[in-house]
């Protein structure tokens, strides 16, 4: 079995070369609007959400075929939801994975449509591919998905956290927070992966599900330290905007050290949460470590 490094450099290859088939050419009228979405999904990022489908697709046996499908949809709403975050209106940022936003590199007018457009595009590839045995549980696939990106998803957490700016919030209220705003797709990568293959028991979907819950609190709190402990060209975005801009973070709130150790915490109860599933959650097991470890 190929190492993680190689695994993870192998899968990013492949999502770069699978989105840049799937998205309009940046020649095909309108024009400045599909390079804006190629701008954005393209040439960069950890592609971690795309990652953990394709991880979660090994416990239950799915195809390439099916997982490149919901691995683009995921990938493509992550770069949405960043141009949207970008924007003067939200987080007001002019760095991205290393370069200009899209708003910056663009207009805003042109980065508002190119969010809107890859969202519709998400759900567009969902609903064109068979992804399971049955249709049902391709409905319930959309489904998840949907509620992921909505309002009681990663939309509601972006609204929660523009309404918490100079306020004074309780950790639960973080939680809930960043469970819409970053845990809600990294869950819904990981179930819709699983969900294109063999069926799970109800007690493999529990766990998995745990899983991914504990996954995406921790892509949070690492996010909240990184903000403090790195630079701005590690990470690609401007780095100490969340304390620049008031905003409540996992380390706010408790301190450095003990964020760290709540990430290391989910980290365990993460890992706990595979056993049932042996060897073949090795790339799950993986990408945990990766994500809670990682300094970038």
């Amino acid at each position: 079995m190929a190492t993680f490094q190689d695994w993870a450099r192998e899968t990013a290859s492949f999502m770069e070369k699978t989105l840049a088939d799937l998205l309009p050419a940046a020649d095909t009228v309108p024009t400045r609007l599909h390079d804006a979405m190629r701008y954005s999904t393209l040439g960069g990022g950890k592609r971690v959400r795309p990652m953990l489908a394709f991880a979660a697709g090994e416990v239950s046996g799915a195809s390439v075929d099916r997982l490149k499908v919901v691995a683009s949809a995921v990938e493509m709403i992550h770069a949405y939801s960043l141009i949207h975050d970008d924007l003067p209106c939200m987080d007001d940022d002019v760095l991205r994975r290393g370069r200009p936003t899209c708003h910056i590199e663009f207009d805003e007018a042109t980065a508002l449509l190119a969010g809107d457009a890859l969202h519709s595009m998400a759900f567009n590839i969902v609903s064109a591919h068979s992804l399971t045995e049955k249709s049902s549980d391709q409905l319930d696939l959309i489904r998840l998905f949907s509620e992921a990106c909505g309002s009681r998803g990663m939309a509601g957490g972006q609204a929660i956290d523009l309404a918490s700016v100079d306020r004074a919030i309780s950790l639960p209220e973080l939680e809930h927070m960043h469970t819409l705003k970053t845990g809600a797709l990294i869950r819904a990568a990981v179930m819709m992966g699983a969900m294109c293959g063999r069926p799970l028991s109800e007690i493999e979907r529990q766990k998995l599900d745990h899983y991914a819950k504990c996954i995406g609190l921790a892509f949070q709190v690492v996010d909240d330290i990184l903000d403090c402990e790195s630079n701005t060209e590690k990470l690609g975005k401007t780095a100490g905007k969340d304390k620049d801009a008031n905003k409540p973070t996992y380390v706010s709130l408790l301190g450095l050290n003990p964020a760290k150790q709540f990430a290391e915490e989910l980290l365990r109860d993460a890992h706990q949460s595979l056993d049932v599933f042996g060897m073949s959650a090795k790339r799950l097991h993986e990408l945990a470590d990766f994500i809670v470890k990682r300094d970038y």
